[in-house]
């Protein structure tokens, strides 16, 4: 099973073996299946991309790869890396921009692994010198325009480790603030963040 954001509200691309599951999670969201004809997959797109209220969409399928790769087929594919950093009091680093909270993160470089991609983005994005991955935590899909086109991002996250403390915002990427904060706290307060990014957080909570 695959989840992408679009606008911000999840599309899953599921073997129909588990859509019972799915909908047992989803019991309000709307499933329809694939019927191979990959024209019609622009009208869950089109849902999603013109909902003004949180929706869930579920695209179901006897062949998952194959849907996958039509969907897929319909944007520009990129790839991006980030992390979710500690500091040694245990707090998490997170950035403001654009109104949202959000974790350092960015494309990777033609040549770059997605984890020497990611050390270079929290580098950069928030001042660090010395950061280490600790393990990898998860992937998030989500789509966006950019020049009119479709485009289809994949983000390799990891959690990371630093001795430093020191955080210098990269003002060119729009980053307002950087702060650590204590997470579990955090999390309470609700914090505006896409999505996506509360996904990362999850996966690092369910492994403590």
């Amino acid at each position: 099973m695959y989840k992408i954001y679009i606008n911000d509200n999840p599309l899953f691309l599921i073997d129909e073996d588990n859509l019972a599951a799915w909908q047992t999670q989803y019991p309000a969201a709307f499933a329809g299946r694939y019927s191979g004809q990959v024209k019609t997959l622009f009208h869950y797109i089109d849902l999603l991309e013109k909902a003004t209220a949180p929706r869930i969409v579920g695209i179901y399928t006897g062949d998952l790869s194959g849907l996958v790769a039509d969907f897929r087929s319909l944007f520009k594919y990129l790839e991006a890396a980030g992390g979710l950093v500690f500091n040694t009091e245990k707090k998490a680093l997170f950035i403001f921009r654009r109104e949202k909270w959000d974790l350092p993160k960015g494309k990777i470089e033609p040549g770059e692994t997605p984890p020497r991609a990611a050390i270079r983005e929290v580098q950069e994005e928030t001042g660090l010198d010395e950061v280490s991955i600790v393990r990898d935590l998860c992937s998030t899909y989500h789509t966006y325009r950019e020049k009119g086109k479709r485009v289809l991002k994949r983000t390799w996250w990891y959690e990371m480790q630093t001795n430093e403390e020191n955080l210098i915002p990269q003002i060119e990427e729009d980053i307002e603030l950087a702060v650590w904060v204590d997470l579990p706290a955090f999390i309470e307060e609700k914090p505006e963040w896409y999505h996506s990014i509360g996904d990362v957080v999850e996966t690092w909570s369910q492994a403590q």
